[in-house]
């Protein structure tokens, strides 16, 4: 079965070096304010892409959507963002769900060619076990031949069918492997492999649809991460947020979720968290761990300097919504930056007021 040509995946769209990068997003950002874009990520990609020149007809289509809409509708930029950012990543799975399809047609074609030639192998049989009951067998070499014949037909079939069967399981693990790594690229962050910020939105907004008993939204910001960068680097940023995404995952309580919400914040999803104690310990054990990563040179091990960071969460509240529920973690987020830093801030509900 011939292979669909690869699409360009995401990361391949994007490589740039940091100041070409930085020079880039320098045109883009002005570009969205000039039109009140909100900076989210889908906007930044479309902008970015947009100040790169690379993609004619999508500079077309956003000069065409700016001048017709006051605004920049939501919907617009989804279509925008499917068509012209993640159009490889698209059409690979579109590519591996028709790869599957024309699997499952030959496995089908080659089964039904199965039966019919064990049919009749089975007829050749039952007429040789026949002819050998009569008491005079004029043509039993005749017979003979015939159930050697129907034998390697049958063998020669049965091979034919096995090599196709292990060619199919081939091409079946090599789509899984394609629609694994469309998928992670589709809902994981690229350096840190916790979840992206599109696809913790979504989960966010299915989890408080669903009305899960007790949820809560854990915020974190690393402190001071933009001088830590200016004084050593993006290298060496990139590893401290790589660390922070690995812890994320190995102290994640079951059912709980992790993303990356931008930059050097990151968010955590607690399901079946009833109580303010039990996120805070969550997040208190989350900024011991933490603070315990020292930052060194690979070469020397010299340790450069600490990592602390600054946490705010708020539980769920019954008619919450994603910006509901994100408003009171940041704000408790930010509370925690006020007060000092490296500790972990919860949001309080407000006293009820007595008559």
């Amino acid at each position: 079965m011939s292979q669909p040509p690869k699409s360009p995946s995401i990361l391949s769209l994007y490589p740039e070096e940091t100041r070409e990068a930085a020079d880039l997003l320098k045109q883009a950002v002005p570009l969205m304010m000039r039109h009140d874009i909100p900076p989210n990520p889908m906007h930044y990609a479309l902008w970015y892409t947009y100040s790169k020149g690379l993609e004619p007809e999508l500079n077309r289509r956003l000069d065409k959507t700016v001048k017709d809409f006051d605004s920049f509708p939501p919907e617009t930029a989804a279509k925008l963002f499917r068509d012209y950012i993640i159009r490889g990543e698209l059409e690979e799975a579109r590519a591996g769900q028709q790869q599957v399809i024309e699997l499952v047609d030959d496995i089908e074609g080659g089964i039904s060619h199965s039966v019919t030639t064990s049919k009749a192998y089975q007829d050749s049989l039952n007429h040789g076990l026949s002819a050998l009951q009569e008491p005079l067998i004029d043509d039993l070499p005749s017979v003979l031949n015939d159930l050697q014949q129907s034998t390697q037909l049958m063998q020669d079939q049965q091979e034919k069918f096995l090599y196709r069967l292990r060619s199919a399981q081939e091409e079946i693990s090599h789509l899984r492997g394609q629609l694994e790594r469309a998928h992670m690229a589709a809902t994981l962050d690229s350096l840190t492999n916790v979840f992206n910020r599109h696809a913790f939105t979504r989960l966010l907004e299915q989890t408080l649809a669903a009305g899960h008993q007790g949820v809560a939204l854990v915020m974190l910001d690393i402190d001071h991460f933009k001088q830590f960068n200016d004084q050593y680097g993006h290298p060496l940023g990139d590893r401290v947020l790589q660390h922070v995404g690995q812890l994320l995952r190995e102290l994640l309580p079951p059912r709980a979720m992790a993303a990356r919400y931008g930059g050097e914040e990151f968010c955590v999803i607690l399901r079946d968290c009833t109580e303010l104690e039990t996120a805070h310990a969550f997040a208190e054990h989350l900024r011991l761990k933490i603070q315990a990563l020292r930052v060194k040179v690979r070469r020397t091990d010299q340790i450069l300097d600490t990592i602390t960071a600054s946490f705010g969460f708020a539980l769920a509240e019954p008619g919450d919504n994603l910006e509901s529920l994100l408003t009171r973690a940041d704000d408790a987020l930010y509370q925690a930056k006020r007060s000092g830093r490296n500790q972990v801030h919860p949001h309080l509900p407000e006293p009820a007021l007595s008559a």
